[in-house]
Protein backbone atom coordinates (compact mmCIF):
# COMPACT_ATOMS: atom_id res chain seq x y z
CA UNK A 1 0.00 0.00 0.00
CA UNK A 2 1.56 3.48 -1.09
CA UNK A 3 2.50 5.07 1.87
CA UNK A 4 0.56 8.48 3.53
CA UNK A 5 -3.05 6.50 1.75
CA UNK A 6 -5.53 5.42 4.14
CA UNK A 7 -6.09 1.77 3.97
CA UNK A 8 -9.09 0.56 2.34
CA UNK A 9 -11.54 -3.04 3.22
CA UNK A 10 -9.87 -3.86 0.09
CA UNK A 11 -6.51 -3.65 1.56
CA UNK A 12 -7.37 -5.47 4.47
CA UNK A 13 -9.19 -8.24 2.35
CA UNK A 14 -5.94 -8.85 0.49
CA UNK A 15 -3.52 -8.90 3.91
CA UNK A 16 -5.52 -11.15 5.47
CA UNK A 17 -6.25 -13.56 2.30
CA UNK A 18 -10.22 -13.47 3.04
CA UNK A 19 -13.08 -11.42 1.19
CA UNK A 20 -14.45 -8.04 0.81
CA UNK A 21 -17.70 -9.65 2.14
CA UNK A 22 -15.79 -11.87 5.13
CA UNK A 23 -14.08 -8.11 6.52
CA UNK A 24 -17.46 -6.72 5.76
CA UNK A 25 -18.82 -9.65 8.27
CA UNK A 26 -16.05 -9.65 11.06
CA UNK A 27 -16.85 -5.62 11.36
CA UNK A 28 -20.55 -5.66 11.13
CA UNK A 29 -20.40 -8.46 13.79
CA UNK A 30 -21.68 -10.41 11.74
CA UNK A 31 -22.27 -14.68 12.85
CA UNK A 32 -20.89 -18.08 11.75
CA UNK A 33 -17.38 -16.26 11.40
CA UNK A 34 -14.64 -18.81 12.02
CA UNK A 35 -12.59 -17.20 15.71
CA UNK A 36 -8.75 -17.82 13.59
CA UNK A 37 -10.51 -15.52 10.21
CA UNK A 38 -12.07 -13.05 12.66
CA UNK A 39 -8.63 -12.91 14.22
CA UNK A 40 -6.54 -13.10 10.96
CA UNK A 41 -8.67 -10.08 9.63
CA UNK A 42 -8.54 -8.31 12.75
CA UNK A 43 -4.43 -8.54 12.86
CA UNK A 44 -4.52 -7.37 9.35
CA UNK A 45 -6.49 -4.31 9.52
CA UNK A 46 -4.25 -3.42 13.00
CA UNK A 47 -1.32 -3.78 10.75
CA UNK A 48 -2.52 -1.52 8.33
CA UNK A 49 -3.92 1.39 10.63
CA UNK A 50 -7.65 0.59 9.35
CA UNK A 51 -10.39 2.52 10.35
CA UNK A 52 -13.66 1.10 9.30
CA UNK A 53 -16.16 3.42 7.94
CA UNK A 54 -19.55 3.58 10.88
CA UNK A 55 -21.32 5.23 8.28
CA UNK A 56 -21.41 2.50 6.10
CA UNK A 57 -21.58 -0.14 9.04
CA UNK A 58 -24.98 2.00 9.83
CA UNK A 59 -26.08 1.76 6.55
CA UNK A 60 -25.93 -2.34 6.33
CA UNK A 61 -27.56 -2.53 9.92
CA UNK A 62 -29.72 0.47 9.65
CA UNK A 63 -28.21 2.28 12.32
CA UNK A 64 -26.26 5.29 12.31
CA UNK A 65 -24.16 4.53 15.23
CA UNK A 66 -24.42 7.96 16.13
CA UNK A 67 -25.50 9.33 19.84
CA UNK A 68 -26.91 12.48 20.65
CA UNK A 69 -25.93 15.13 24.18
CA UNK A 70 -29.03 17.13 24.37
CA UNK A 71 -28.14 19.92 27.20
CA UNK A 72 -29.18 23.80 27.69
CA UNK A 73 -27.41 24.86 30.49
CA UNK A 74 -25.44 27.88 30.33
CA UNK A 75 -22.42 26.86 31.99
CA UNK A 76 -19.38 25.28 30.16
CA UNK A 77 -17.84 23.88 32.91
CA UNK A 78 -20.53 21.61 33.41
CA UNK A 79 -20.83 20.76 30.08
CA UNK A 80 -17.44 20.16 29.28
CA UNK A 81 -17.85 17.28 32.49
CA UNK A 82 -20.86 15.96 29.88
CA UNK A 83 -19.20 15.48 27.25
CA UNK A 84 -16.07 14.11 28.98
CA UNK A 85 -17.71 11.52 30.33
CA UNK A 86 -19.81 10.54 27.08
CA UNK A 87 -16.60 10.65 25.54
CA UNK A 88 -14.56 8.49 27.66
CA UNK A 89 -17.35 5.74 27.65
CA UNK A 90 -17.37 5.59 23.90
CA UNK A 91 -13.65 4.80 23.45
CA UNK A 92 -13.38 1.67 21.39
CA UNK A 93 -17.20 1.74 20.80
CA UNK A 94 -18.18 2.05 17.32
CA UNK A 95 -20.71 4.65 18.40
CA UNK A 96 -20.08 8.67 17.96
CA UNK A 97 -21.58 11.53 20.23
CA UNK A 98 -23.07 14.22 18.17
CA UNK A 99 -23.49 17.38 20.49
CA UNK A 100 -27.22 19.18 20.39
CA UNK A 101 -27.01 22.58 22.25
CA UNK A 102 -30.08 23.89 22.40
CA UNK A 103 -31.00 27.81 23.73
CA UNK A 104 -34.14 26.90 25.60
CA UNK A 105 -35.57 23.14 25.86
CA UNK A 106 -39.42 24.35 25.60
CA UNK A 107 -38.82 25.50 22.10
CA UNK A 108 -37.79 22.14 20.30
CA UNK A 109 -39.96 19.67 23.09
CA UNK A 110 -43.28 19.05 20.70
CA UNK A 111 -40.91 18.80 17.71
CA UNK A 112 -38.18 16.72 19.80
CA UNK A 113 -38.77 13.47 17.16
CA UNK A 114 -38.26 15.49 14.39
CA UNK A 115 -35.04 16.86 15.82
CA UNK A 116 -33.72 13.71 16.55
CA UNK A 117 -34.50 11.88 13.68
CA UNK A 118 -32.82 15.15 11.25
CA UNK A 119 -29.69 13.92 13.40
CA UNK A 120 -30.02 10.29 12.45
CA UNK A 121 -29.81 9.51 16.10
CA UNK A 122 -30.11 6.24 17.49
CA UNK A 123 -30.29 7.08 20.93
CA UNK A 124 -30.37 9.80 23.09
CA UNK A 125 -28.94 11.23 26.87
CA UNK A 126 -30.75 13.89 27.96
CA UNK A 127 -29.69 16.61 30.77
CA UNK A 128 -31.55 19.19 32.48
CA UNK A 129 -33.80 20.86 32.37
CA UNK A 130 -35.01 18.50 29.39
CA UNK A 131 -34.24 14.95 31.42
CA UNK A 132 -37.60 16.61 33.09
CA UNK A 133 -39.70 17.91 30.45
CA UNK A 134 -42.90 15.96 29.85
CA UNK A 135 -43.68 17.20 26.65
CA UNK A 136 -40.16 16.10 25.57
CA UNK A 137 -40.52 12.78 27.95
CA UNK A 138 -44.10 11.63 26.44
CA UNK A 139 -43.28 12.34 22.77
CA UNK A 140 -39.29 10.05 23.23
CA UNK A 141 -41.44 7.21 25.39
CA UNK A 142 -44.72 6.82 22.90
CA UNK A 143 -41.88 6.25 20.10
CA UNK A 144 -39.71 4.37 22.03
CA UNK A 145 -36.83 6.31 21.03
CA UNK A 146 -34.23 5.25 23.40
CA UNK A 147 -33.13 7.39 25.84
CA UNK A 148 -31.48 7.80 29.17
CA UNK A 149 -32.18 10.71 31.70
CA UNK A 150 -29.47 12.90 33.54
CA UNK A 151 -30.24 14.19 36.97
CA UNK A 152 -33.86 14.09 36.55
CA UNK A 153 -36.07 15.70 39.73
CA UNK A 154 -39.24 14.61 38.34
CA UNK A 155 -41.31 11.46 37.36
CA UNK A 156 -39.07 8.46 39.09
CA UNK A 157 -41.20 6.16 37.02
CA UNK A 158 -39.54 6.84 33.93
CA UNK A 159 -36.24 5.03 33.44
CA UNK A 160 -33.52 4.91 32.88
CA UNK A 161 -32.32 7.22 35.15
CA UNK A 162 -28.56 8.54 36.65
CA UNK A 163 -29.31 10.71 39.39
CA UNK A 164 -28.35 12.58 42.39
CA UNK A 165 -29.84 13.85 45.52
CA UNK A 166 -30.05 17.98 45.12
CA UNK A 167 -32.37 18.05 48.27
CA UNK A 168 -29.72 16.40 50.44
CA UNK A 169 -26.75 17.84 48.92
CA UNK A 170 -27.98 21.44 48.82
CA UNK A 171 -29.28 20.72 52.87
CA UNK A 172 -25.74 19.81 53.47
CA UNK A 173 -24.36 22.31 52.03
CA UNK A 174 -26.25 25.26 54.30
CA UNK A 175 -25.76 23.03 57.32
CA UNK A 176 -21.99 23.51 57.07
CA UNK A 177 -22.38 27.06 57.14
CA UNK A 178 -24.60 26.61 59.78
CA UNK A 179 -22.10 25.17 61.40
CA UNK A 180 -19.21 27.96 61.11
CA UNK A 181 -21.94 29.63 62.71
CA UNK A 182 -23.66 31.74 60.00
CA UNK A 183 -27.40 32.88 60.95
CA UNK A 184 -27.34 34.74 57.67
CA UNK A 185 -27.16 33.22 54.68
CA UNK A 186 -28.09 33.91 51.18
CA UNK A 187 -29.02 32.17 48.21
CA UNK A 188 -28.51 33.22 44.46
CA UNK A 189 -31.13 30.69 42.27
CA UNK A 190 -30.39 29.18 39.09
CA UNK A 191 -32.64 29.22 36.27
CA UNK A 192 -35.55 29.03 37.47
CA UNK A 193 -36.42 25.84 34.18
CA UNK A 194 -34.61 23.86 35.38
CA UNK A 195 -36.32 21.69 38.65
CA UNK A 196 -32.66 21.50 40.55
CA UNK A 197 -32.94 24.88 41.11
CA UNK A 198 -36.18 24.59 43.44
CA UNK A 199 -34.44 21.11 44.57
CA UNK A 200 -31.69 23.00 46.11
CA UNK A 201 -33.61 26.10 46.94
CA UNK A 202 -35.75 23.24 49.25
CA UNK A 203 -32.72 21.82 50.42
CA UNK A 204 -31.83 24.81 52.05
CA UNK A 205 -34.99 25.78 53.83
CA UNK A 206 -35.14 22.54 55.20
CA UNK A 207 -31.41 23.00 56.98
CA UNK A 208 -32.93 26.39 58.25
CA UNK A 209 -35.82 24.81 59.52
CA UNK A 210 -34.05 22.18 61.17
CA UNK A 211 -31.84 24.82 63.29
CA UNK A 212 -34.67 27.27 63.89
CA UNK A 213 -33.36 30.08 61.53
CA UNK A 214 -36.14 31.98 60.19
CA UNK A 215 -36.32 32.07 56.34
CA UNK A 216 -36.22 35.69 54.53
CA UNK A 217 -36.92 36.36 50.92
CA UNK A 218 -34.99 38.95 50.72
CA UNK A 219 -31.98 36.81 50.96
CA UNK A 220 -33.21 34.93 48.21
CA UNK A 221 -31.45 36.20 44.25
CA UNK A 222 -32.25 35.28 40.79
CA UNK A 223 -28.99 33.65 38.90
CA UNK A 224 -29.23 31.74 35.84
CA UNK A 225 -26.35 29.35 36.28
CA UNK A 226 -24.03 31.77 34.40
CA UNK A 227 -21.03 33.72 36.03
CA UNK A 228 -22.61 36.75 35.15
CA UNK A 229 -26.37 36.31 37.03
CA UNK A 230 -24.09 35.00 39.68
CA UNK A 231 -22.45 38.34 39.91
CA UNK A 232 -24.95 40.81 39.36
CA UNK A 233 -26.99 38.77 42.14
CA UNK A 234 -24.58 38.98 44.79
CA UNK A 235 -23.81 42.70 44.20
CA UNK A 236 -27.77 43.12 44.89
CA UNK A 237 -27.23 41.26 48.23
CA UNK A 238 -24.41 42.92 49.34
CA UNK A 239 -25.56 46.20 48.45
CA UNK A 240 -27.90 45.69 51.99
CA UNK A 241 -26.88 47.13 54.78
CA UNK A 242 -28.08 43.69 56.78
CA UNK A 243 -26.16 41.89 54.10
CA UNK A 244 -25.65 38.10 55.14
CA UNK A 245 -22.61 36.89 56.00
CA UNK A 246 -22.38 33.56 53.62
CA UNK A 247 -23.82 33.26 50.11
CA UNK A 248 -24.37 30.13 48.93
CA UNK A 249 -24.53 30.12 44.91
CA UNK A 250 -26.36 26.97 43.18
CA UNK A 251 -23.34 26.31 40.88
CA UNK A 252 -19.75 27.19 41.11
CA UNK A 253 -20.11 29.62 38.18
CA UNK A 254 -22.39 31.75 39.77
CA UNK A 255 -20.25 31.33 43.46
CA UNK A 256 -17.17 32.64 40.78
CA UNK A 257 -19.10 35.83 40.56
CA UNK A 258 -20.04 36.15 43.50
CA UNK A 259 -16.48 36.11 45.02
CA UNK A 260 -15.69 38.94 41.76
CA UNK A 261 -18.11 41.22 43.34
CA UNK A 262 -17.54 40.73 46.62
CA UNK A 263 -13.80 41.54 45.67
CA UNK A 264 -15.07 44.84 43.75
CA UNK A 265 -16.96 45.90 47.13
CA UNK A 266 -13.74 45.56 49.23
CA UNK A 267 -15.34 42.48 51.25
CA UNK A 268 -12.78 40.04 51.95
CA UNK A 269 -13.56 36.27 51.43
CA UNK A 270 -13.47 34.70 53.42
CA UNK A 271 -13.22 37.07 56.35
CA UNK A 272 -16.27 39.10 55.90
CA UNK A 273 -18.44 36.70 53.49
CA UNK A 274 -18.02 32.95 52.87
CA UNK A 275 -19.30 31.65 49.28
CA UNK A 276 -20.49 28.36 48.59
CA UNK A 277 -20.92 26.82 45.20
CA UNK A 278 -22.01 23.60 43.85
CA UNK A 279 -20.69 21.00 40.58
CA UNK A 280 -16.93 20.94 41.60
CA UNK A 281 -16.27 21.97 38.45
CA UNK A 282 -13.12 23.03 37.22
CA UNK A 283 -13.74 26.67 37.85
CA UNK A 284 -13.73 26.07 41.84
CA UNK A 285 -10.06 25.40 41.42
CA UNK A 286 -9.32 28.57 39.30
CA UNK A 287 -10.52 30.96 41.02
CA UNK A 288 -9.35 32.85 44.36
CA UNK A 289 -10.21 31.81 46.91
CA UNK A 290 -11.16 28.09 45.67
CA UNK A 291 -14.65 27.53 46.43
CA UNK A 292 -16.62 25.43 49.07
CA UNK A 293 -18.66 23.03 47.19
CA UNK A 294 -20.83 20.07 46.39
CA UNK A 295 -19.08 17.78 44.26
CA UNK A 296 -21.55 16.63 42.01
CA UNK A 297 -20.30 13.63 39.52
CA UNK A 298 -21.25 15.15 36.44
CA UNK A 299 -18.37 12.79 34.61
CA UNK A 300 -19.74 9.66 35.88
CA UNK A 301 -23.04 10.66 35.70
CA UNK A 302 -23.03 11.09 32.20
CA UNK A 303 -20.36 8.06 31.45
CA UNK A 304 -22.54 5.72 33.54
CA UNK A 305 -25.71 7.18 31.11
CA UNK A 306 -23.81 6.43 28.09
CA UNK A 307 -22.89 3.04 29.15
CA UNK A 308 -26.76 2.67 29.62
CA UNK A 309 -27.66 3.70 26.45
CA UNK A 310 -25.07 1.53 24.80
CA UNK A 311 -26.87 -1.47 26.58
CA UNK A 312 -30.51 -0.67 25.38
CA UNK A 313 -29.44 -0.27 22.27
CA UNK A 314 -27.36 -3.49 22.36
CA UNK A 315 -30.41 -5.15 23.60
CA UNK A 316 -27.86 -6.00 27.12
CA UNK A 317 -29.08 -6.04 30.60
CA UNK A 318 -29.20 -2.40 32.24
CA UNK A 319 -30.31 -0.65 35.68
CA UNK A 320 -32.87 1.12 35.83
CA UNK A 321 -31.75 3.38 38.43
CA UNK A 322 -28.04 4.91 39.06
CA UNK A 323 -27.75 6.11 42.35
CA UNK A 324 -24.51 8.90 42.59
CA UNK A 325 -23.07 10.21 45.74
CA UNK A 326 -22.31 13.91 46.47
CA UNK A 327 -19.25 14.99 48.72
CA UNK A 328 -19.04 18.31 50.48
CA UNK A 329 -15.70 19.67 49.97
CA UNK A 330 -14.47 22.42 51.81
CA UNK A 331 -11.78 24.96 50.87
CA UNK A 332 -10.95 28.22 51.06
CA UNK A 333 -13.98 30.57 49.89
CA UNK A 334 -15.87 29.54 53.39
CA UNK A 335 -14.89 30.63 57.52
CA UNK A 336 -16.21 31.10 60.69
CA UNK A 337 -18.92 33.82 60.60
CA UNK A 338 -17.83 37.06 61.10
CA UNK A 339 -18.11 38.35 65.10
Amino acid sequence: MDAGRRATIVDVAREAEVSIKTVSRVFNDAPNVRPHTRDRVVKAATALNYQPNVVAQGLVGRRSYLLGLFYENPSPNYVVELQRGAVDRLRGERYRLIVLPVEQVAQVADNILSFVRSAALDGIILTPPASDHPAILEHLSAARFPFVRIAPTRSPEIQPRNITDDVAAARAMTEYLISLGHRRIGVIKGDPSHPSSEARLLGFSLALASAHLPPRLDDIDQGMFTFESGFEAARRLLARKDRPTAIFAQNDDMAAGAIMAAHDLGIDVPGELSIAGFDDSAIANIVWPRITTIHQPVFDMARSATDTLLAMLEKNPYPDVVDHPFTLIPRQSTGPAPR
